[in-house]
């Protein structure tokens, strides 16, 4: 897979998916060719760029939203592929 642009990467997203709120786009899912799976392809250079939060054990997160409705449409094969975002908070 081709490295994207960092700048590509940063592009706010305002999609249907994740409502109007802006978003950064991280990445995409994909179903398996054999249909047993999802594959999940994020972009080092946009998860980088992600805020994280951290949970009382010390553990970091990113916290990336998929719309429930396009991931359904990926599963049952109406559509090829969605996207992984992260909501922007101003």
């Amino acid at each position: 897979m081709a490295n994207e642009n960092t700048e590509n990467s940063k592009q706010v997203n305002e999609n249907e998916e994740v409502g109007v709120m802006p978003s950064l786009l991280v990445g995409y899912v994909r179903r398996s060719n054999a249909g047993g799976a999802v594959k999940l392809s994020i972009n080092t250079n946009a998860f980088g760029d992600c805020e994280t939060y951290t949970t009382a054990d010390g553990q970091t997160y990113v916290p990336l939203v998929i719309s429930l409705d396009a991931i359904r449409k990926v599963i049952d094969g109406d559509r090829a592929v969605t996207t992984v975002s992260q909501l922007i908070f101003d």
